[in-house]
């Protein structure tokens, strides 16, 4: 029983914040100066991660992320317009590992988690076109727990804007 829960530790423990970028190459991002956070969607079953608070938590972050990056928020016309969705799901995993006598069988343990996922996008109002996206993803044995792991979830998506040209 004691090797099941380390096993179940192990496979908990393993679970890690992913970020992925994607840019339109061809923009230079040098051009933009100024940004206005204009829409922000949150889509989960827990509360915890469905409410007011959540988004106010999100839309500060970024704010914190981007002036941190020499951009200034404002209210009006802007030269990025930041858009948001953020969602969570119950998800399953199936952990194996060697079982029984001599270890000759396998044993099969279901390791349930909550992925919480977080798409910031940054558009050109000028030519309503997408020019950044981030996609970070984060794993936990618990939906709430996924809340405490926003502010990191949004720094380390802006910590890679403005993108490296290729």
């Amino acid at each position: 029983m004691r090797i099941v829960l380390v096993m179940l530790a192990a496979a908990l423990g393993a679970f890690a914040q992913k970020v992925t970028i994607e840019f339109d190459q061809a923009v230079d991002f040098s051009k933009f100066k100024t940004f206005a956070i204009r829409a922000g969607e949150l889509n989960s079953k827990n509360p915890a991660l469905n409410s007011e608070l959540v988004k106010k938590q999100i839309d500060a972050d970024i704010e914190r992320g981007l002036t941190a990056r020499g951009l200034e928020i404002t209210t009006g016309k802007s030269d990025l317009n930041v858009r948001y969705h953020f969602g969570s799901a119950r998800k399953m995993e199936l952990e194996s590992y060697p079982a029984g006598w001599r270890g000759w069988g396998t044993r099969v343990v279901r390791v349930p988690y909550t992925e919480g996922t977080l798409v910031l996008d940054l558009r050109d109002p000028t030519t309503r076109s997408l020019v950044w996206r981030a996609i970070a993803s984060e794993e936990k044995s618990d939906g709430a727990k996924i809340e405490g792991k926003l502010d990191a979830m949004v720094r380390k998506s802006l910590e890679k804007y403005p993108p490296k040209p290729k």
